[in-house]
This record gives C-alpha cells, structure tokens and sequence, in this order.
C-alpha cells in the first residue's frame, strides 16, 4: 500500500467522531477507513448502472426443483380420456 503525506482541513468534531464510531486509534487511520468504505459504498450503488437494468428475467417458479409445467389442453384432453377408460 502505498501512502501520500498531505496537509487536510477537516471538522475538528466530525473527525473525532468518525475516529470514535469506526474505533481508529489515530486520524489517519479513521480517515484512510472513511474513505476506504465510502469507495465501497460507491461501487456497491454502481454495480447496477455497471450491469444495466433487469439482470435477471424468468421464472422463479419453473427454476424450482418441484416444479409441474402447467398442462396444456392437449394434454388435459388425453388426461380426460385416459380417465374415463377410452
């Protein structure tokens, strides 16, 4: 990994808190994981935008291992037939 030294202004409060609710020993360690899951957030939120919309289109219900494809009228027919003994 590598590291860039810089010189930030940043909220004296909002520093301390994020240092706090993220359990960071020093500032530059709550910094570096503030930006490391936003950049996470981020990309979670794009991976949408990155794969297009509608990722998937089926059936549920037919990808189901118990699965019984609704009988057509042909089928119905001969169903019928079979039942009464013709």
């Amino acid at each position: 990994m590598h590291m860039k030294r810089t010189n930030l202004v940043l909220d004296e409060t909002l520093l301390e808190e994020a240092a706090r609710v993220l359990g960071a020993k020093t500032y530059s360690a709550a910094v570096n994981q503030a930006l490391e899951e936003i950049v996470n957030v981020r990309k979670i939120q794009n991976l949408q935008q990155f794969f297009g919309k509608d990722l998937w289109e089926g059936d549920l219900a037919e990808m189901r291992e118990d699965y019984k494809p609704e009988v057509g009228a042909h089928e119905k027919a001969q169903a019928a037939a079979a039942a009464s003994g013709r």
